[in-house]
């Protein structure tokens, strides 16, 4: 049922010269909440040319907080305007209302000033704090997994061989031809860089040496192992992801199968194995590169490239980048189950973690790499 029009919020305005009186009427509450931001649009319009205006409470019949508010901002926005505008004629209650529901308006926030250091300082804090929760993470990963691990080694039947070798083909065959590659490319630019720095002291035929234990000792390895984490790593991240957006991993769990022992032992163990074999790959092509390289540049025939190259490593120096791999796999492999078990309902956080996944695995590989060297230099291997 309609209100009665008298009872509407209205008003009139009566000029006299330069002052204008504005005659407000009616019911300014909430009630009329469509017919009171009308008239308020149009009370702030309403003494404009005037020099002052009045605003005379007389024909008002009721006033709530909604209304006082918004006559006062009618107010405010006259002000603005350059019009001198007064309350006048408000009973005492409808005064208070007016004084206790003045309009003010918002106030930009005021960024505080930060000490630069402090800052640095809470930055450094909670990244060391998300850095011990990702430990811890991976801690208990780590554990979950050897568990896992231990029961499948008790109970053969367990096993999934076939998903191993499907992944096994992906990880490993599959990777051969970008591998192969990298790996060439580096060992040509490693051997023509060796031959140009030690041509000036007349030791351009040590860039076999250097070729070698160089590519032998860390780069073969830490260059295969970081195509391995963009490709595969990012792949199982991705995968495991998936699972977990359309709910499959908790319906594995519900079935009563352990989505470790289902999903990341089969990845994991295919990784272990694939990432050593293409750590021989990229050796060979590393070395076939620079062999390349000594031949057009240095005038170095194969079999003398070959001869050298045995007089300047040893089986240690070919071991010691095969001792890595394995390790790199289990990190590569576990940060990328990691990531995709954290993913969300939503392709935004899918790409937040495979994009995680392929930093924070390279970043460790690179750790890891370093850790070696200095175990390895320790014990003079």
């Amino acid at each position: 049922m309609s209100k009665p029009a008298e009872n509407l919020p209205d008003f009139s305005v009566e000029r006299d010269g330069s002052s204008a009186r504005v005659l407000l009427r009616g019911a300014w509450t909430i009630a009329a909440s469509r017919a009171l931001e009308r008239a308020a649009q149009k009370l702030a319009a309403a003494a404009n040319g005037a020099q002052s205006a009045e605003l005379d409470f007389a024909g008002v019949t009721r006033l709530d907080t909604a209304g006082a508010w918004l006559i006062d901002k009618a107010r405010q926005q006259m002000a603005a305007a350059g019009v001198a505008a007064r309350f006048a004629g408000a009973s005492a209650g409808d005064a208070i209302l007016l004084r206790e529901a003045a309009y003010a308006p918002p106030q930009p926030e005021r960024a505080g000033r930060e000490n630069p250091l402090t800052a640095l300082l809470v930055a450094l804090g909670g990244w060391t704090v998300g850095m011990g929760e990702e430990i811890l993470r991976g801690v208990s990963f780590l554990g979950e997994l050897a568990f896992n691990a231990v029961r499948v080694v008790a109970r053969p039947k367990a096993m999934r061989p076939t998903s191993m070798v499907f992944h096994l083909e992906n990880f490993a065959l599959r990777a051969v031809p970008i591998i192969a590659t990298i790996n060439f490319l580096v060992g040509c630019i490693v051997a023509q860089q060796g031959i140009f720095q030690l041509r000036r002291f007349g030791a351009s035929t040590y860039a076999i040496d250097m070729v070698g234990v160089l590519v032998l000792r860390e780069l073969g390895v830490l260059l295969t192992a970081i195509m391995i984490a963009g490709r595969s790593g990012s792949a199982i991240t991705a995968e495991l992801g998936s699972m977990k957006m359309r709910e499959e991993v908790d319906a594995l769990r519900v079935m009563g199968i352990s989505p470790m022992e289902a999903l990341v032992l089969p990845r994991l163990m295919a990784l272990v194995l694939a990432l050593p074999m293409l750590t021989v790959i990229g050796d060979f092509a590393a070395l076939f590169g620079g062999m390349v390289t000594s031949y057009f540049y240095n005038g170095v025939s194969p079999q003398v490239f070959a001869e050298r190259l045995q007089l300047a490593i040893g089986m240690n120096t070919y071991l010691v980048g095969l001792i890595k791999a394995p390790f790199m796999a289990l990190v590569i492999g576990m940060i990328a189950a990691i990531e995709g078990f954290k993913v969300e309902g939503s392709a935004e956080s899918l790409g937040r973690r495979v994009t995680a996944s392929v930093v924070n695995s390279i970043f460790m590989v690179i750790f890891l790499d370093g850790l070696f060297a200095i175990f390895f230099a320790s014990i003079n291997y």
